[in-house]
């Protein structure tokens, strides 16, 4: 895959057959985070920053600390990377409810964004745009199983 250098942004969107509310629940849920996001994989709480998770990279380990800010009456998440004190919002999630777009009751749209740091090279930038094509299915199937009351726990200990 090769990328121009000038792209700044990158959108995938999914189709989820649960309604907006559940979507935005299961979303904005920093512990569900760490099973659909490939570069943040495992989230717990950071201890002693209220607000903050960390998760690591399924590529290197390496760790990614994040925060939440969810505003449920527009439908919007964003995800602010870095360090406490110092985070950006560099990945945003719109949920959009079913009667906004012409879906079912029980549907809605999800589309991720992100934007690129100018200091990212293209091999992580591509590395990026890839997860997210893939992180869409993984948020539109896990969504939807645990709405249904199937949550999927990738890390979950097994007997």
């Amino acid at each position: 895959m090769t990328t121009d250098r000038q792209e700044t942004g990158h959108a995938v969107t999914a189709r989820v057959a649960v309604g907006a509310e559940a979507a935005f629940g299961f979303l904005s849920d920093p512990i569900a985070l760490g099973g659909w996001s490939l570069g943040c994989m495992n989230t717990a709480p950071v201890p002693g920053a209220p607000g903050v998770y960390a998760g690591r990279s399924l590529f290197d380990g390496s760790e990614t600390r994040f925060a939440i800010d969810a505003d449920p009456a527009r439908g919007v998440i964003d995800f602010l990377l870095g360090d406490a004190g110092a985070m950006v919002p560099r990945i945003s999630i719109r949920i959009v409810p079913a009667d906004v777009c012409g879906l079912g009751g029980a549907e809605c749209l999800v589309t991720m964004s992100a934007w690129r740091a100018s200091d990212m090279d293209d091999t992580r930038w591509q590395q990026l745009c890839a997860c997210h094509e893939a992180e869409i299915h993984l948020i539109r199937a896990q969504c939807e199983a645990a709405v249904a009351g199937r949550p999927v726990r990738p890390f979950a200990a097994t007997a």
